[in-house]
This record gives structure tokens, C-alpha cells and sequence, in this order.
């Protein structure tokens, strides 16, 4: 019985990879030296999923940026702007088209589906020229080929990355992206020829759009699609790989119709309507059926029984010798090692397993289809899945009456917005174009050599006090200097916005290493929600009593929101999501009327990830919104009208929940826009009305990139034209946290001009 992995993380378990990108972007290596390190992870890689006994083994999964990035780099498909002139795409225009540079922005990136990765959007039009630009997918399977590793190419599947696309700049919103198919196909049969060349027997095509609401026409591209490539994958064995829900019944019918194609890989853990589909709709004679059991996106240990009785039953359906035991989705959604976490809670980590757990587990699995089975792993799995059900930490009898008492209520705030508005006016005395800032500011090396010290216990907590006070101040009074209206402390005590919070509340449990690539150099590091949650004492009340002591001006309160902390969590699998949501709405509820109680009158409640949440089907949206818009109204429902209430997304399409947005009644949102070439604000010129306070981004926070006050002046006289002067707020697309500070103050000085520009014309033109 054969194994296979969809894909694997890229950052390394030391993070190695990110460090890595992160001194070439400084200046401070070259690119040999960040390729080294590239080829010594990729190695690593490929020699642990050998030694595991994996079969199919992925290559091309590996990525310096992302792999839609990639896939434009492979098909030259550069915008313009980037003064690209043909050959060999290199880092300098690989890079500059992920995060900008000093003369011109990055291209748009948002969320990679419904998980916490991102992408960089392709942008394409009738007059994009493409052409076989990065030779990446042959030189990896080569590179691999000569460690004694015969891997599997993955490449994005031609559609999907059509229907990821959009249409670039100055082209018409409604250009059909797919009547492109021919243009890039051709680049296509070039790179499967090289690598029919290079000695590759099988090739595996992501098309995860697969598992969204796709009208006959998308499903047509499909079939038009494959049918083209027919030829030139002739001798090839043909993988179509789909993730993160289930395959329509008309989606799964066209790909399981599709000649060219050998094999299919199906997501069985979030798609559980498609293991339905094949043992009752039928599967192809002949194929193979690459069974995604093992959760790429959670690190809860397999339920290794469960998965061999599904195995089983789908070993009846399509043959022994056709059944290949693989991952839901790459596994780079999940963490690198637990044999790295030597701190983390004994009993928890028995209920775990992380990437290189996961390819043993499927590994094991399909050995024991063989009639391998290993009885000792087998019987130690079933253990830890029952210490876990039974296990007292888990259930806290309080929290789940609470949780159950909120039936029956909206949680709405007792005033309109309008109204609430008014009052909070009065209260705060704000010019118009208020501006400020979305929370965190740079996160210094010495910053973060503080908060080492303290948690390894080298400096005392009245040192670590004394340190974060002084970096709060300098973070008040440059914002004072700069005029910014509404502050932040700047979140100098916090690593992440949802480990903070998780690290003071009961129900989470954190690892030392767990780290997952968000986008870039980006990593964030989930933490894991094991049991019911609650919050024994206030989390952030000190500091921002102690901020709003060193200024007259407003300082926000931070907090990061309830479906935020869930989405951006590995969240436990034995209750539904939203009853976890509502355990943390109700423990965010508690801080949000301490910190009214501490004299905080703007308070921000992040929900960054309530869009990235939404269910990749329409027809589950509707039940995610309402769970997940209550979960937000019920942290600041008993709060008086003149205390500001924020909210602040980021990095999604929002256009399609802005109805939802405005049920969550929040005072203020800031959100983002630049980015995406201010394709929020199409939105409101499409005739939605929007009577709170709302702020979208003005410049792109993402990039190194300084903007002059020009351009953001430009930017806020384009929203103006569909948003009331005296709603709109002037701030950046996101946190500071991961910009210089020789960026973060011209920026930010270009940004309150703008403002006063705006204010000065506005003035003279009474």
C-alpha cells in the first residue's frame, strides 16, 4: 500500500528559512547564501519523508515567497511595472513583485482560501505576455533526482491559478481570466515535457478551486484544459489534487471524467460529503484514489482506528492496489516537529502530532492496509485518544452553562451607531480625518531581547516592567510628535496578537517551536485550544492604564477579537467551533468592561480573521456569519455609548460580507485597502450605505515601500468620494509591527499631512 504527501513545510524547524530571507532582504547576505540554505532544507526534507517510507514524495512545494508567486514567476507573467525585460526571472523581480520596493508597490495578497497563509494575486489582462520564465519545478525535481529521491512535481493547476488571478490595473473588472487558458498552457507543455525529460513518472496539479461553487463554465476549463495537455502528458501518471472541502457532485464528476488524469487526491477530513461521493456516485476504473485522512491543518494526533476503517471501506471501492494513503492538504498549515516542544505539558503532547508526526502516521497507516500494521503504535495512539476524551482539563462545567445561557440574545449595543457616535464625539473631541494607527509598532531586536530575558527568567519582572514602560513612552511620544490623533501603546509586551491573550486564559496550551509560515518570512505560532476556555484575571488592563497615563489624547485599548483567536488557533476537534467561539467572546466580554472600568474609552477588539473563517461554500456561509458576527457583539454589549468601540480586517476580500461586517455594530473599522488596489471601496460606490466610522488602509504596511503624502492625499480624496467626511478615519492598512522604524516615521508623518492637507481644504472651502 503506497503513502504520499500533499506538501511540507518550508520555514524549517529552527525557522531557518525565515532568518534566512530576512538578512538578503537586509542587505546582510547574498542570494548563494540564501539558496544554500534553501537547498539544505529542501534536502532535509526529501530524506526525512524517504526515510519515513513514503512513496509519492512532493518536489516544487518548496517556496522562497508562495507557490501562486511561483507559478506567475514560471509563466513570466510580471506586471509591467516591474521594468522586467525577459530571461530567467531572479530575486530582484521575484521579490519586488511579493513586497514592493522603493520606486514601485507590491502586488495584492490575500488569504490562500480559508486558512491564515497568503498569497501574492496574479494580475492578468488581454495584453499579459507569457512565457516560460523560472525553470524551479525541473530544477528541484533534478536536485532531488541526484540525492536519490524521485519525487513528484506539484505545480498550481492552470485553472485554479486563472480563477486565483484578477484582472490587472486599467483592465475591465469583468475580463473573463479563463479565456486565457490558451496563452498559458503552452508554458505549461513545456515545463511537463522538461520534466518527462528529467526522468518524472508522475506529476501532481493542485486545483483546490475545485471545491468551490464553480458554474459550468469554470468546470468546462477544466475539461478543456486537461484535454490540451493530453498529448504532452502521454507516459505521465496524472495527479489532481483538491483540498480544504468537499468536491461538488458536479465538480466531482467533471474531474473523475477527465481522460488524461490517473489519479485523485481528496481532502477526507474537511470533505467528509466526498468519501460519500465515492463509495455511492462511483469511481473511475482504473484510477487511483489518493485519500487525505490525515489532517493537514490541526495537530491533533490521527484517530489512527477511525482512519483504517475508512481506509478500508474505500479499499472495497477502488481496489487495494489503487488506494494511496495521503494527507488532507499540505502539511504546511500545521506546525514542523513535536520532537522539538521539550517544555510542553506531557499528558498534551501524547494527544499531538505535528508535520513530521503526520508522515509517520500515514506512513503507518498504509503499512497497516498492507497487513503491516504496527500493533504498539497502533494501541499507544488509542490510548492517547482516550486520555483525551477523558481527561478532567478538558470540561469546565461553568464555562459551558455560560456559553449555553447566551441563547435567545442578539448581545446588540442598547443605541444606534449614530447616536453612539455622537456622544463619543462629545466625549473625545476628534478633528475630522481622525487619524491613527491599527496597534503594534516595530518590534526591535532589543525589544525582543527583552521579553526572551524575562520568559528565561535572566532579568527580574520589575526589570521587565521598567523595560516595556520605556518602550511604551517612546512609542507615546513619537506619536505625539508625529500629531497622531487616536494612540496605541505600540504592544511592546506582546510576540503575537493571539498568543498574548492565549497565554492568560485557561484552555490554551502553547509550544515553543510550533511555528507556521503566514506569508513571506511570516511566521506565527499558533497556539492550541484543548479544553473550555475562560480568563482568570485581566490581560491587558495594566498596560493600558499605564499608556493612557503618559498622554491626554485617546489610547486605545488592544485586544485581539474571539472568531480571531479561534481562527488563528489549532482549535480542538471535539466540540463544533463556533461553542469554542462563544467561550472566548464571553472571556473577551470581561476584559473589554475592565478596561472601561480603567478609564479606556477607545477600545480595539481585532477581528482580522473573521473573513478568512467564511466556509469556501455558499451554501455554509450564512450559519459561519451568524455565529461569528454574535461571538463579536457579545465581548462589548454592555458597554456605554461614549466608549468607542474598533474593529480592525485585514488582507481579505471583504465585499462580500460588508453586510455582515456592518451587523457587527462596531463604532469604528479600520481595515484594509491599499493593497488591494482600494477594492473595498467599490463596495460603497456600488451604492452600500455605511453609517459608522471606518478607516481603510492608505498605505500598505507590507511593504519597505515609503509613501509620499501626495499619494495618500490622493487616496483619501478617492474615498471620500463614497464615504462621509465625517465618518472617515485616516490610518494604515495594518500593524507596524514587522517595519523599521526609519519606515514607520516618514510614513506616518506623510500620513498625518495628508490628513491636514485634506483638513486645510476642506476648511478653505467653507
Amino acid at each position: 500500500m503506497a503513502s504520499h504527501i500533499v506538501g511540507y513545510p518550508r520555514m524549517g524547524p529552527k525557522r531557518e528559512l525565515k532568518f534566512a530571507l530576512e538578512s538578503f532582504w537586509d542587505g546582510k547576505s547574498t542570494a548563494e547564501d540564501l539558496e544554500k540554505v534553501a537547498t539544505d532544507l529542501r534536502a532535509s526534507i526529501w530524506k526525512q519523508m524517504a526515510d519515513a517510507g513514503i512513496k509519492y514524495i512532493p518536489s516544487n512545494t518548496f517556496s522562497y515567497y508562495d507557490q501562486v508567486l511561483d507559478t506567475t514567476a514560471m509563466l513570466g507573467a510580471v506586471p509591467e511595472r516591474y521594468s522586467w525585460t525577459g530571461g530567467e526571472i531572479g530575486f530582484d523581480t521575484y521579490f519586488s513583485m511579493a513586497r514592493g520596493n522603493a520606486t514601485v508597490p507590491a502586488m495584492e495578497m490575500t488569504k490562500w482560501f480559508d486558512t491564515n497563509y497568503h498569497f501574492i494575486v496574479p494580475e492578468l489582462g488581454p495584453n499579459t505576455k507569457f512565457s516560460y520564465a523560472s525553470h524551479k519545478a525541473v530544477n528541484e525535481y533534478k536536485e532531488a533526482k541526484a540525492l536519490g529521491v524521485d519525487t513528484v512535481p506539484v505545480l498550481v493547476g492552470p485553472v485554479s491559478y486563472l480563477l486565483l488571478s484578477k484582472p490587472a490595473k486599467g483592465v475591465e473588472k469583468g475580463f473573463p481570466l479563463l479565456s486565457l487558458l490558451s496563452s498559458i498552457l503552452p508554458v505549461y507543455k513545456e515545463v511537463i515535457a522538461e520534466l518527462k525529460a528529467a526522468g518524472a513518472s508522475w506529476i501532481q496539479f493542485d486545483e483546490p478551486t475545485l471545491v468551490l461553487d464553480l458554474d459550468s463554465d469554470k468546470l468546462a476549463a477544466f475539461s478543456a484544459a486537461y484535454a490540451e495537455l493530453e498529448s504532452v502528458l502521454s507516459g505521465l501518471n496524472v495527479l489532481v489534487e483538491t483540498y480544504f472541502a468537499d468536491v461538488p457532485a458536479e465538480s466531482y464528476k467533471t474531474l473523475t471524467s477527465l481522460s488524461s488524469v490517473t489519479a485523485y487526491g481528496f481532502d477526507l477530513v474537511r470533505g467528509t460529503q466526498t468519501l460519500g461521493l465515492v463509495t455511492s456516485a462511483g469511481f473511475p476504473a482504473g484510477k487511483y484514489l489518493f485519500a487525505g485522512v490525515v489532517d493537514g491543518r490541526n495537530i491533533w494526533a490521527d484517530d489512527l482506528a477511525t482512519s483504517l476503517s475508512t481506509l478500508q471501506s474505500l479499499e472495497a471501492v477502488v481496489g487495494k492496489d489503487k488506494l494511496v494513503v495521503s494527507t488532507s492538504c499540505s502539511l504546511m498549515h500545521t506546525a514542523v516537529d513535536l520532537v522539538n516542544e521539550t517544555k510542553l505539558d506531557s499528558e498534551i503532547k501524547s494527544w499531538l502530532a505535528f508535520a513530521a508526526q503526520k508522515v509517520v502516521e500515514v506512513d503507518a497507516l498504509a503499512k497497516a492496509l498492507a497487513g503491516q500494521k504496527d500493533e504498539a503504535y497502533f494501541a499507544a495512539n488509542a490510548a492517547a485518544q482516550a486520555s483525551r476524551k477523558s481527561s478532567p482539563r478538558v470540561t469546565n462545567e461553568e464555562v459551558q452553562k455560560a456559553a449555553a445561557a447566551l441563547k435567545g440574545s442578539d448581545h446588540r449595543r442598547g443605541t444606534n451607531v449614530s447616536a453612539r457616535l455622537d456622544a463619543q464625539q462629545k466625549k473625545l473631541n476628534l478633528p475630522i480625518l481622525p487619524t491613527t494607527t491599527i496597534g503594534s509598532f516595530p518590534q526591535t531586536v532589543e525589544l525582543r531581547r527583552v521579553r526572551r530575558e524575562y520568559k528565561a527568567k535572566k532579568i527580574s519582572e520589575e526589570e521587565y516592567v521598567t523595560a516595556i514602560k520605556e518602550e511604551i513612552n517612546k512609542v507615546v511620544k513619537l506619536q505625539e510628535e508625529l500629531d497622531i490623533d487616536v494612540l496605541v501603546h505600540g504592544e511592546p509586551e506582546r510576540n503575537d496578537m493571539v498568543e498574548y491573550f492565549g497565554e492568560q486564559l485557561s484552555g490554551f496550551a502553547f509550544t515553543a517551536n510550533g511555528w507556521v509560515q503566514s506569508y513571506g518570512s511570516r511566521c506565527v505560532k499558533p497556539p492550541i485550544i484543548y479544553g473550555d476556555v475562560s480568563r482568570p484575571n485581566p490581560m491587558t488592563v495594566f498596560w493600558s492604564k499605564t499608556a493612557q497615563s503618559m498622554t491626554s489624547r485617546p489610547m486605545k485599548g488592544m485586544l485581539t477579537g474571539p472568531v480571531t483567536i479561534l481562527n488563528w488557533s489549532f482549535v480542538r476537534n471535539d466540540q463544533p467551533r463556533f461553542e469554542t467561539c462563544y467561550q472566548i467572546a464571553l472571556a473577551i466580554k470581561k476584559e473589554v468592561g475592565d478596561l472601561k472600568a480603567g478609564g479606556i474609552q477607545v477600545i480595539q477588539i481585532d477581528e482580522a480573521a473573521l473573513r478568512e473563517g467564511l466556509p469556501l461554500r455558499k451554501a455554509e456561509h450564512a450559519f459561519y456569519l451568524d455565529w461569528a458576527v454574535h461571538s463579536f457583539r457579545i465581548t462589548n454589549c454592555e458597554i456605554q455609548d461614549t466608549t468607542q468601540i474598533h474593529t480592525h480586517m485585514c488582507y481579505s476580500n471583504f465585499n462580500d460580507i460588508i453586510h455582515s461586517i456592518i451587523d457587527m455594530d462596531a463604532d469604528v473599522i479600520t481595515i484594509e485597502n491599499s493593497r488591494s488596489d482600494e477594492k473595498l471601496l467599490s463596495v460603497f460606490r456600488e451604492g452600500v450605505k455605511y453609517g459608522a466610522g471606518i478607516g481603510p488602509g492608505v498605505y500598505d504596511i507590507h511593504s519597505p515601500r515609503i509613501p509620499s503624502a501626495e499619494e495618500i492625499a490622493d487616496r483619501i480624496d478617492k474615498m471620500l468620494a463614497v464615504l462621509d467626511t465625517n465618518i472617515l478615519w485616516v490610518n494604515p492598512d495594518c500593524g507596524l509591527k514587522t517595519r523599521k522604524y526609519t519606515e514607520v516615521k516618514p510614513a506616518l508623518t506623510n500620513m498625518v499631512s495628508a490628513a491636514k492637507l485634506i483638513r486645510t481644504q476642506f476648511a478653505s472651502a467653507k
